[in-house]
């Protein structure tokens, strides 16, 4: 039989990049089995997932299995945790190489035994013939699976699952609601200094003059370092390097750049620099039945990342070799970045993952990396921990792009749609590193040879950056989408969890409910009729009627809205029902989502997702956004920056359909538009008027009022 490699044909999910083998698992004298995955936990549960479906292939029982931290000397490269791809790619890795490290095992213990692997009783690794008893744990050694994956090799049947599509506990759960200490915060290594990098709390385009006399004679204070603009301190205690941080950021003087521009959406639509048509679809027979049209026009400003946890990283410099502990999303992408800026060879470093504060995005962990890195030149060999300050994040992580979005549709005497338009304006949604010829580290363009700073660049479809989710799902005659991409970025801009789909859905969806309003139809009612997808459509009824949507009564001051989406138009399906009561501010009560991710691999992982994404989308819905002034970013803390509080956290339920015999796809980014479209449409239906700029704070909805009357 041919191999892949023979037929030409790709390999699925990551084992292109990785075909061996031996880069997936290993199995153990203890009875246990290590996984190798490239993607990493950083609060979605994605080990626990990956860790059942590698103990379903095998057969072994759930608890055998060790997840082993992703870390460039040793893990395949799956690229960066990102796109709720995670299942899909590593998942679909993991499970042909386990099953055919099943196969090769049962092959050996037939063998010893001089019987066909048909003859074998196998439980739990546990293999029986004739009386007679081995093992995997036995059978195994590191030659057995040194060799190509055999995408032939025989998969479990769905009916035969144990652990997949069941209920498993969260691994990493138990230290963090013990208050144990498992992130990279926390972690102390012998002989460890402190560093923190001098920045001032908004952007520069270089370091005039610096005055660090005092700051030197400060006890317990290791070194300041400097190159070029690059300046950071390094000290025996945190304190110490937080005060001379402090103290020297007094003493500089900083070359600055231009100011941002007052009218951000306007400024996008004014400095466009590409304009592409993503989708155009023409009926002229249906078109000319067009009765009435509508136009609008949405908005989503800048958005922080907000971790609780600022990003810390920790490296270590010891005989050439660079050690890097980072909680990145890409660890591969980090290292080459690394070795850019730092004039080294990429086989010189080594990063290991550490979990962080969540991100769901790319937040300022590579940025940190590259600071404790160059910090760590002048460390003598011993460890260094940088830790960002709050202002550190909010100043200088990326930002999700601020978007301008306008619509146009048009409908006939029944109330169809037959024609659409959409346009959006936008900065590239990533700036990751590993994707561009200059590294896309912070540090790195302030150095004595800086490098240029990379613009942030938007990946094609059908995943999408920008445009993400730009393209609606409903089946409309006539449509045309347009992306202008913006590549003059006011802030710095990169991935933001669910990319431009956040916006795009928000604008579509909010628009949806106004053409159901001017063709006075149900919204609920007027979606159906636009969606032949059997999947869409059931997400939508399972949501309305665990909402019970035809059993509300007008309430003044209440409004309940609906916001549906197909992720990426290829991912999950989601629909949520927002109820919201508008009283001085927006309250969200009550949140009903329907979600199907196709084979649920852990059923309360997928819920904790959906449940997670609802309550972040809340939050950036009704409170977040950055905030500029004449010298940059003004919100550096949370007093300009607020997020949503808990006494605010509206009660979320959710229903999942379960389709085992579909493929599983990814939860972790599927509920943030529908949510912000529930919300907004809630909002409309309370009010009577439509707020289009996000997020819908009180001074929106007053100035709205006000327009209106």
């Amino acid at each position: 039989m041919n191999t892949v490699a023979e037929t030409g044909l790709k390999r699925p999910g990551s084992l292109e990049k990785n075909p061996r083998l031996s880069q997936w698992l290993r199995v153990h004298r203890d009875g246990t089995v290590s996984i190798y995955s490239g993607k990493v936990e950083i609060g979605q549960g994605i080990l626990t997932a990956l860790a059942q479906i590698a103990a379903e292939e095998l057969g072994i029982a759930l608890e055998r299995i060790r997840m082993v931290p992703a870390d460039t000397a040793v893990s395949p490269d799956e690229g960066v945790t990102s796109g709720s791809l995670s299942i899909q790619d590593s998942g679909a890795a993991l499970r042909r190489a386990c099953a055919q490290a099943r196969a090769l095992l049962l092959e050996r213990a037939a063998a010893r035994f001089g019987v066909s692997a048909r003859d074998l009783q196998v439980a739990d690794g546990t293999v029986r013939t004739a009386g007679r008893r081995t093992s995997f744990w036995e059978c195994a050694d590191d030659a057995l699976f040194d060799r190509e994956i055999d995408e032939t090799a025989a998969l479990r049947s769905l009916r035969d699952y144990r652990v997949v599509g069941r209920p498993a506990p969260r691994r990493d759960l138990p230290d963090k609601i013990a208050g144990r200490p498992r992130f990279i915060q926390d972690m102390t290594l012998p002989g460890m200094l402190y560093g923190r990098v001098v920045r001032p709390p908004h952007d520069f385009a270089g370091l005039i003059s610096l005055d660090d006399s005092k700051v030197k004679s400060m006890p317990g204070l290791v070194a300041i370092v400097r190159d070029g603009g690059f300046v950071g301190v390094l000290a025996e205690r945190e304190d110490v390097a937080i005060l001379a941080q402090r103290a020297l950021r007094l003493t500089a003087s900083w070359r600055e750049v231009d100011p941002p521009p007052r009218g951000v959406h306007a400024w996008l639509k004014e400095h466009a620099a590409e304009h592409r048509v993503i989708n155009e679809k023409e009926n002229a027979h249906a078109k000319s039945r067009a009765t009435k049209v509508l136009e609008a026009s949405y908005t989503k400003p800048y958005i922080s990342h907000a971790s609780i946890g600022p990003s810390c990283a920790i490296a270590q410099i010891d005989d050439g070799k660079i050690m890097v502990w980072s909680h990145s999303q890409g660890i591969f992408n980090l290292r080459r970045d690394l070795a850019l800026a730092l004039g080294v060879r990429e086989d010189a470093i080594i990063v290991r993952h550490a979990e962080g504060a969540g991100c769901y995005g790319h937040n300022g962990a590579d940025d940190a990396a590259l600071d404790a890195a160059l910090l760590a030149r002048a460390a003598g060999g011993r460890p260094v921990q940088v830790q960002w300050m709050r202002d550190d994040e909010f100043a200088w992580a990326p930002c999700g792009p601020a978007m301008a979005l306008s619509l146009r549709a048009a409908l006939d005497a029944h109330g169809d749609i037959v024609d659409w338009e959409h346009e959006l304006w936008s900065n590239g949604h990533s700036s990751r590193p590993g994707r561009a010829d200059n590294p896309a580290l912070l540090a790195a363009w302030h150095l004595s040879r800086p490098y240029e700073r990379p613009s942030a660049i938007n990946m094609p479809l059908p995943s999408g950056a920008a445009d993400r989710n730009a393209i609606p799902i409903y089946d409309f005659p006539n449509q045309r989408v347009v992306n202008h991409y913006v590549r003059e970025m006011p802030v710095r801009t990169s991935a933001l969890r669910s990319l431009g789909a956040y916006a795009n859905v928000f604008a579509i969806e909010s628009f949806m409910d106004e053409l159901a309003q001017a063709a006075e139809i149900d919204a609920l009612a007027f979606r159906l009729r636009h969606l032949k997808d059997p999947r869409g459509r059931a997400v939508i009824e399972a949501a309305a009627r665990r909402a019970g949507w035809n059993g509300w009564k007008p309430v003044e001051g209440r409004g309940h809205g609906i916001g549906f989406a197909k992720y990426k138009n290829l991912g999950a399906y989601c629909a949520a029902i927002a109820e919201v009561e508008v009283d001085h501010e927006v309250r969200v009560n009550r949140l009903v989502l329907a979600v199907d991710v196709g084979l649920a691999v852990n059923p309360d992982g997928v819920i904790n997702q959906i449940e997670g994404g609802a309550i972040q989308s809340t939050s950036w819905t009704l409170k977040e956004q950055v905030k500029l002034d004449a010298r940059g970013i003004a919100s550096l803390g949370w007093e300009d920056y607020p997020i949503l509080k808990f006494s605010e956290v509206p009660a979320v339920e959710v229903e999942l359909i379960d389709r085992p015999e579909l493929p599983a796809v990814g939860a972790g980014e599927a509920a943030q538009g529908p949510t912000a479209a529930a919300i907004a449409n809630a909002v409309a239906h309370a009010l009577g008027l439509r707020v289009r700029d996000l997020p819908l704070t009180h001074e929106r909805i007053a100035a709205a009022i006000s327009q209106s009357t």
